[in-house]
Formats: structure tokens, sequence, C-alpha cells
């Protein structure tokens, strides 16, 4: 169905095989396409940019899509015509975020895009220089340039700022919260407050087997699934045959990942909630868990496991043995603290149609991960597209249908239980053999895609090959990033009081969903405050 769309609409195909399809799209066809694949339940996933007159192409948009139903990616090239490309956000509001970065980031403009102004370079920054082009060096500070900032009020609305430092998840974000009485009418997420170009050090420094650290780093949570995207990406394009056992050691430390990471925010949910026992015991159970990513990796949290082509450490018999005697006893703890919280009334109605997501409106925007498993949309990318041994284990994937903080906290509470039942699984089913295939040719120009479900959802790292052991493009889009543009629909209409658990019910990373540094200016506050406010 997906090649008869892409071939309907003049399609050039450029790659398809059983993960990847790869399609070069006339402009003038491009939102035809897009809609047409959206309409098949291909939901938006990233998008990105990329300079390749070095290629002799030009600039070039590739947007990429997840498949399910199929077990796909598609990916859908438009090369820029004097730097012009069509805007699919009018069609798929998940494509804003995207097409804005790339409007700052390599200077293609998007034609009829509802919303033209800077995402993540800031106001100081000079017209005409684009960051990701690739005569721009990575090393290269451009100098600041004036800008006057104004500030607009609405009678009767009182601007309530939450940030930018959030008082529980204690990273640079800033939410603009305007407030009718109690009530919540409008909100603006004002984010990008962090500067690490990581994209453009890749491509300009890095070999291919040096950016797996990198990549670990993006998040300091859950930065292994990170690594793991990356690689897979190019095992892809290689064809690299990963050994049996590396893929079931990366999926025992995956869900050991998923497994800290939920325990960090329930634990998070109960401080904001009031319960600081609960967050107490969470806490001290996580610890657990952090102690047997050291035991198996020597690390407590970047891991240093991955290289191109399976993991760099084994797990012996000793290790396996404690593991297995840890998770049997902090499974009943769990259970225990968990039975006790979900009997507490007074959480409860804290949690219980608060912040609510619909599926109609999940769906458009792209949200991943537990807060589209919340929102009843059944979306694993474990199950849908399988990698490392997932496809050789079983697990349930949760769904609840409300949209609210308790359906999210619901879902999350659900998958440490499965992640628990997936590592055991792994270890009873742990394969011998190599953990490490170094034999292989990386393909140039190959482009690739790799994705794993993250604690916070789908995780996608886009790459392009390039030559002498060194990527073209790298680009890694963050769950996050996906989920972000849903708080404000969650916020509004509620409580002042409910925003705090609201905001953190997505679970969000910022440091992981930034790229660049963004400074408020009069374009970006009069655009988004208009889209919020308007008509009050």
């Amino acid at each position: 169905m997906i090649l008869e769309i892409l071939k309907s609409n003049n399609a050039k195909i450029l790659r398809h095989d059983e993960k990847v399809t790869v399609a070069l799209v006339p402009n003038d066809k491009l939102r035809t396409t897009a809609e047409l694949l959206f309409k098949a339940g291909c939901y938006y996933a990233t998008g990105a940019g990329v300079d390749e007159r070095l290629l002799g192409v030009g600039f070039s948009m590739y947007h990429i899509f997840n498949c399910e139903a199929e077990g796909r990616y598609i990916i859908i090239k438009a090369v820029a015509s004097n730097l012009k490309i069509p805007s699919i956000t009018p069609i798929i509001s998940g494509a804003n975020w995207a097409e804005r970065e790339v409007m700052d980031m390599l200077g293609i403009f998007f034609d009829e895009h509802p919303e033209p102004v800077r995402l993540i370079l800031p106001d100081d920054w000079p017209e005409g220089v684009y960051p990701l082009r690739k005569d721009f060096r990575y090393n290269e500070r451009p100098p600041r340039v004036e800008f006057e900032q104004k500030r607009e009020k609405k009678p009767g609305v009182i601007e309530v700022p939450v940030g930018p430092y959030h008082p529980a998840l204690h990273e640079p974000e800033m939410f603009e919260l305007y407030v009718k009485g109690e009530e919540i009418v409008g909100a603006v997420y004002r984010g990008f407050h962090i500067h690490r170009g990581m994209e453009k050090l890749a491509e300009g420094r890095m070999t291919i087997n040096q950016i797996p650290f990198l990549a670990e780093r993006i998040c300091g949570i859950c930065g292994y699934t990170h690594n793991c995207a990356y690689v897979q990406a190019i095992e892809d394009a290689a064809k690299i045959e990963v050994p049996e056992r590396a893929l079931y050691i990366r999926t025992i430390l995956l869900e050991l990942e998923r497994i800290h990471s939920h325990m960090l925010w329930l634990g998070v949910a109960f401080h904001l909630l009031g319960f600081e026992s609960g967050f107490m015991h969470t806490w001290r159970i996580r610890e657990t868990f952090m102690d047997l990513a050291e035991l198996l990796t020597g690390n407590r949290k970047t891991y240093g496991m991955n290289l191109i082509g399976g993991v760099r450490r084994n797990i012996d018999e000793n290790k396996k043995k404690g593991l297995s005697e840890i998770l049997d006893k902090t499974k009943k703890e769990i259970r225990e603290i968990f039975d006790n919280a979900t009997q507490m009334r007074e959480l409860i109605n804290r949690m219980e149609g608060i912040g609510v997501l619909s599926k109609k409106k999940g769906r458009e925007i792209g949200v991943v991960g537990p807060t589209a498993r919340g929102s009843d949309i059944d979306t694993d990318v474990r199950r849908d597209h399988p990698y490392a041994a997932y496809g050789d284990l079983e697990f349930k994937v949760p769904i609840y249908k409300d949209g609210d903080v308790l359906s999210r906290f619901l879902v999350r509470y659900e998958e440490v239980l499965e992640s628990i039942w997936l590592i055991e699984q792994a270890l009873d089913q742990l394969p011998p053999g190599d953990i490490l295939n170094e034999e292989y040719e990386l393909p140039e120009h190959t482009i690739c895609v790799g994705a794993t479900e993250a604690p916070r959802g789908e995780d996608v790292h886009f790459a392009i090959m390039g030559e002498g052991n060194k990527v073209y493009r790298w680009h890694p889009r963050a769950p996050t990033y996906n989920n972000l543009p849903a708080v404000p629909i969650m916020l509004k209409g509620e409580k002042l009081a409910d925003a705090p658990i609201i905001i953190a019910s997505i679970d969000p990373c910022f440091s992981c969903t930034d790229h660049i540094v963004i400074v408020d200016g009069e374009k970006v506050y009069r655009c988004s405050l208009d889209n919020y406010l308007g008509g009050l």
C-alpha cells in the first residue's frame, strides 16, 4: 500500500527493504504524499534538513514517518528549489518544529508554514548564518546583533512564569502560563536554552565509532537508548550481523535503563503530589537498579557498552545469578509501594481527569511513549519495529484510554513490571557466542534510520553515511521533542495548582530535546501568544 502511494505521486524509490523505504518526491506532490501516508496510519516521527551541496544535490528535507502497520519507516525526500520547499505543517501539525528547526539551522524556507518564526536560534543570532551548513565551522562564533524585545499584555489575563529553572525538574526551560482567576487559559513553551552542538560536532570531528559515546550523553537519564538507536542506524546501513548474545545484552541494559528512568519519574510524581514517603521508597529501590547497571557495565549511567557491531563487555554467570536474585526481591517491593499508592484517594484525585490529551490530538501532534499510550495510542517500537532481542521475548504494551495524568502514571508503573519480566526472560535465554562483529564495510552516502523505544518514547536517529569512516549527516530526535508541543493543550482549562504535575506527566527531558540556545524576542512572543490567546 505504501509503495502504491509513493508511486502514484511520481516518487523515485531510492531504497526499499524490510525495514526502511526512502523515496524522492517531487515538490508539487509532497503535501499530497504526506497526507496520504498520514491517513494510511503512518504518523510523523521527525524531519531532518541536509546540506547536500557536496553531493551535487543542493539542500534537502527528509520527512520520516513511522508506519507501524507495515513495520517500517518511510522517509520522503524533497529537494529545495531556490531554497524553498512546500510546508506539510498545514496538514500534519507534528511537522511544525522539524520544519522550523531546518529553517533556523540550514536556511531552507517552507512555503505556507503557519508559524515561520525562529524555534532554536537565539534572536541575537545574525540573519543569513546557518550553523548546519557544511561551510559553517563547528567552532565558529558569529557576532551578536541587537534586537528589541517587547511584551504585550491581555486585559484580565495574568502571566505566570514557570521557569526558566523548573522547581522540580532541575533543567532550564520555561512555560508561560496565562491565567484568569485559577484557570489556565493559555500556555506557551519556551525552550532550547542549552547549547551543545552535538550534530555539528559529530559530523565535523568524530568517527563512526566515537559517536556512540557522544550519543549516550544526549540524555542524562536514558542515554543508552540513544546509543543503541545510533548504532542500529549504522548497522542497518552496513547490513552488519550483530551477534545474538550482544543483542540480548543490549536488551537487558535497555530495560534496566527503562526501570531506573521510570522509577525516577514515579518518585518525582509522588514528590509533586506531596507523598514524600512514596518518593523516598521509590528512589531507594531505584538505587538498586543503578547498582545493577554498575555491576554489568562499570558505570551507573553512561555505560559505554556499544560499538558498531555489538557490545564491549560480556555478562558472566555470576552476574546473571546476582541480577536474578535482586530482580526477584525488588519486584515484590515495587508492587507493595504502588499497590498502596493506587489505593490512596487523595493521590488519585490529583491525577484523575487532569491534563487530558485526546487520542485524535495526540496522533496529530505525533506524541510517543507513555504519553501516547496513556491516550489510547497503541504504539511501541520494541513491538512494531523489533530490534535487539525483543522479537524473541514476550511482553505486554500497557494502554489506557483516558489521556490524563493518572493514565500516564499507570502506564509507567506497569512498564516497570514488564521490564523486569523482559530482563528475566533475556537472562534465561541468553545465548552463547561472540559479543562483537568487527568484520564489516561501511557504505558511502547510504540513508539510514535507527529507532528504539526509550523510557519516554520513540528515539529516532537519522543518518547519511559519509566517507572515511565518518557520517555525512546525523540527526537524533528525542521523544520529548514530540511530546512537548502537547503540553499547552494539556494545561488549557486546568487549575494553576495542577500545572507542575501536568508538565511533569510527559516526563520531559529538556536537555535531550535542546540543540542550541533561544532568547525571547518580539516575533516569537507575539506569534505564540496569539496562537494561544486569540479571541480572549
